[in-house]
């Protein structure tokens, strides 16, 4: 392999990444909004408040 295909190979492997990152979300999650919080806040050192 020379130096022009192992560049060519990185430069196709850069691009195709970039290109993942940058494009459109095809995630199909409903979208929920802001839920209700319900209960009691955790203060995560063991006492009762």
């Amino acid at each position: 392999m020379n130096l022009s295909e192992l560049l060519s190979k990185f430069m196709q492997s850069v691009s195709e990444a970039a290109a993942r990152i940058f494009r459109p979300s095809d995630d199909s999650y409903p979208e929920s909004g802001v839920q209700p919080f319900e209960g009691e806040p955790y203060h995560g050192d063991g006492e009762e408040r």
